[in-house]
Order: structure tokens, then C-alpha cells, then sequence
């Protein structure tokens, strides 16, 4: 009997060793994760998360609500991707800031749209209307060249990312205001038409029938293409190429296809 009661006390004394060491390892094998999205990808994001906290990654959504914020958090390590961009922006901000972002990994095509409360086309904007476009230069240029396209105005095309300064011909005296991209869509109450970006569309709820023009996906439009980054130090991190993997499904694909109703395309 005393030996029993011998062991029962050694066991009592072992057991918050045990829980200790068994909680190490529990928090050894998770893994962190912190990615930056913009707000309105958080409805395909949470599904994902949930899928790779079962292969023991814990991911972490970080919102974002302009473009400027994103790569700068990446660069200084406060998160560690980021998935709201696409190539041409990324290499530009790239070139400015002197960084070395890089993509692990394609996620949609989103084609810029020209959307107005006013008018139901683009043969209906008149003589010195207003249009808004992004401000940041990588989306600026990509919107005048979407007005080229439209047949409303032209640029010089020897300048890769035109601003309004390079437009040639402007018929109509269009009054082209460029303003923060998630502005965009607030400005459509003032503006006859404003070039929005996907995800600041989404966000807004803008419906597709307010949309009187969009850009045509072709090759033109592959450095268009989002990507998952990160910087280039962690370029074949395993954890990483996981989650691309997790976001790249036929699950993502479906959920793409049902909150966005076409705005954004798969492109993997």
C-alpha cells in the first residue's frame, strides 16, 4: 500500500511536466502565418484558413484598405505575404522603393471597369464630363489606356505608364481626376463615370449593370494577373507554397465565381 501511494504521488508530480511538454509541442508544430488582403477577399480567405489550420498552419487575415500599405508591411516584416496585387504593380513599386518582392504564386485576373450612375454607356458621356481614376501610378496608366480603348481619348503610346499629362487627344475635354483608388467608387455620386478596381468594386457593391465598359483580358493583360508575394528571402519557404496550394483549389474556384459573379477570374 505504501508503495501504491508512493507512485500515485510521483505520478501527481509528473503531470504538469507532461502538460507542459505536451503544450511545447503542440505550439512547436503550429505554424504562424500573417498575410495581407484587402478587406473584401476576406470571404474567400476564411475558408482557406480554415483548411490549412488542419495541416497545422495557423493563418492570420491582415486587412488592408489602400494599396500603399501592403508592401511596405511586407518589406518591414510585419506580415508575411501579401496576395492583393498584380505583377506590373509589384515590379513598379519594386523599381520605386528599391525592394525585392516576388510571387509564389497566381491568384485572379481582374479587369479594371468603368462604371457610371449616370450614364448607361460610354457613347453617352458628353463634352466635359467628369471621369475619376486610380491615383497610384502602375493603375493610373492602365485606366487611361482603358479610356483609349473606349474611344475616348488617346496617349502616347511610347509611354509605358502614361499619366494625363501624356494624353494627345482628349475630343470631349473629359475632366480626368485621378484620386485613391479606394475613392473610386465614392466619387461616382459626383463623377458621370469612375474607373474602379475589383476589390474596391466588390466593397462597394457596385452592381455589374453600372458597368458600361471593362478591360479586355488578352495577352496584354498577363502582367495584370494577382499574384501571392512575398519577399524574395522567403521565396521557397515550404509553409508558403502551402498555402498557394491551399488557394489554388477548385473550392477557391467556386467561391471566386460566386462572390465576385465574373468581376474576378480565376488564373492558375
Amino acid at each position: 500500500m505504501k508503495q501504491f501511494k508512493r507512485f500515485a504521488w510521483l505520478f501527481l508530480l509528473l503531470i504538469p511536466l507532461l502538460i507542459v511538454a505536451g503544450c511545447g509541442k503542440s505550439s512547436s508544430s503550429d505554424k504562424t502565418v500573417k498575410i495581407g488582403i484587402m478587406g473584401s477577399d476576406e470571404k474567400i480567405w476564411k475558408p482557406i484558413k480554415k483548411k490549412l489550420a488542419k495541416q497545422g498552419i495557423n493563418l492570420k487575415l491582415v486587412t488592408f484598405t489602400d494599396y500603399n500599405q501592403p508592401n511596405a508591411a511586407l518589406t518591414n516584416h510585419e506580415i508575411d505575404l501579401n496576395a492583393f496585387q498584380h505583377t506590373y504593380f509589384m515590379n513598379t513599386w519594386n523599381k520605386a522603393h528599391k525592394t525585392n518582392i516576388v510571387s509564389i504564386g497566381k491568384t485572379v485576373r481582374a479587369p479594371l471597369r468603368l462604371y457610371s450612375k449616370k450614364v448607361k454607356s460610354v457613347a453617352d458621356i458628353k463634352k466635359g464630363d467628369q471621369i475619376t481614376i486610380p491615383n497610384d501610378s502602375t493603375n493610373e496608366g492602365r485606366a487611361l489606356h482603358l479610356l483609349q480603348s473606349a474611344g475616348l481619348i488617346k496617349v502616347n503610346n511610347k509611354v509605358k505608364l502614361p499619366t494625363p499629362k501624356n494624353i494627345t487627344q482628349n475630343k470631349l475635354n473629359l475632366k480626368i481626376t485621378a484620386v485613391d483608388a479606394a475613392q473610386t467608387p465614392r466619387s461616382l455620386s459626383d463623377a458621370t463615370a469612375a474607373i474602379v478596381n475589383n476589390e474596391f468594386a466588390a466593397e462597394a457593391k457596385l452592381p455589374n449593370k453600372e458597368c458600361i465598359y471593362k478591360e479586355k483580358l488578352n495577352k496584354a493583360s498577363i502582367p495584370y494577373i494577382n499574384v501571392i508575394a512575398t519577399n524574395k528571402a522567403d521565396k521557397n519557404n515550404k509553409t508558403y507554397k502551402k498555402i498557394v496550394k491551399a488557394y489554388q483549389s477548385e473550392a477557391t474556384k467556386k467561391l471566386i465565381k460566386k462572390y465576385y459573379h465574373g468581376l474576378s477570374v480565376p488564373a492558375w
